[in-house]
Order: structure tokens, then C-alpha cells, then sequence
């Protein structure tokens, strides 16, 4: 990991997940023994709303905000948000967005967030248990199962 912060925005719509998926991500880099900073914009959330959260992470983090143009990867939880954020991403970033994965497949369609982080995990060094491990500790046991499926099927559709 280089001394630059990598920056991560994960946007969608209120219930959405967009908060949980963050903080699965700033879990996994915090448990690597990274510095995270985490910022949430609710907006209209409560009603079906954007929703955008920013995760940085790295040797050392000093603001929790992703500096305009300079996210790294844009995850998109709702197509519709995929223009509405795309001036974040810097050039040459990721963006990762809902048609990548077939919802038809997930477990359980609320856990396309979760399916999205399993796209984000191949492009940062962090092992498959990590990530499995705080998508634990983020979500209650009844939904552990369908969570690390739908984690291997993001995982999966990134490599094709």
C-alpha cells in the first residue's frame, strides 16, 4: 500500500445499503491495519433518496472526504446514480456498477451492495476472509449465508 489514501465512493438510494456496504469496506481496511476515515451524505435518504458514502483508507488518512475527481472506485448500487456521481472518479478509476452483476442469482436482491463489494475486493489487497470476516461483524447471523454468496458471486462476475 502506497502513502496515498485509496479513495472509494459507494452510492445508491436510501435503503439501498450504501452505509452498510461502507462500512463492511472500512472494516476490512481497518482490520488490515490501515488508517480509515468515513463520510456519509444522507440527503433525502429516508425517502428513497441519494445516498453516497466516502471511504479512504491507507498509511495515514487525514480527511474523511474523497477530494472531488480523485475516487479511485465509484460503486454504483442504483443505475441511476451511475451519472449523478461519475465526476468523482478520477480518471483511469473503477467504476463498478449494478449491471456487472446478474441480480437474478443473488440469494436475496437486498444483497446486491454485498455482491458489489465482492467486484471492489479484487482490485484491493485484502484476502477473502477479511472480507468475510466484517461482512460478519457488519450484518446479524441470519443473514451471514446469503451475504457470502452473494460476496462470491461479485467476486465471480469481476473476473469475467
Amino acid at each position: 500500500m502506497n502513502s496515498k489514501p485509496t479513495n472509494v465512493l459507494i452510492a445508491g438510494l436510501g435503503g439501498q445499503g450504501v452505509l452498510k456496504a461502507s462500512d463492511i469496506l472500512a472494516d476490512v481496511a481497518f482490520s488490515s491495519g490501515l488508517d480509515v476515515k468515513k463520510a456519509d451524505v444522507h440527503g433525502m435518504s429516508q425517502r428513497g433518496g441519494s445516498v453516497a458514502s466516502d471511504v479512504r483508507f491507507g498509511e495515514r488518512v487525514f480527511s474523511p472526504m474523497v477530494p472531488p475527481g480523485e475516487a479511485d472506485f465509484l460503486i454504483v448500487i442504483a443505475p441511476d446514480q451511475i451519472e449523478v456521481n461519475r465526476a468523482s472518479l478520477k480518471p483511469g478509476g473503477v467504476l463498478i456498477e449494478p449491471s456487472q452483476i446478474d441480480e437474478s442469482t443473488l440469494p436475496n436482491k437486498k444483497s446486491l451492495n454485498v455482491a458489489l463489494l465482492g467486484v471492489l475486493s479484487l482490485h484491493l489487497p485484502f484476502s477473502a476472509e477479511g472480507w468475510t470476516a466484517a461482512i460478519e461483524r457488519n450484518l446479524p447471523e441470519k443473514l451471514h449465508d446469503a451475504n457470502r454468496q452473494s460476496f462470491e458471486l461479485g467476486r465471480a462476475a469481476g473476473q469475467k
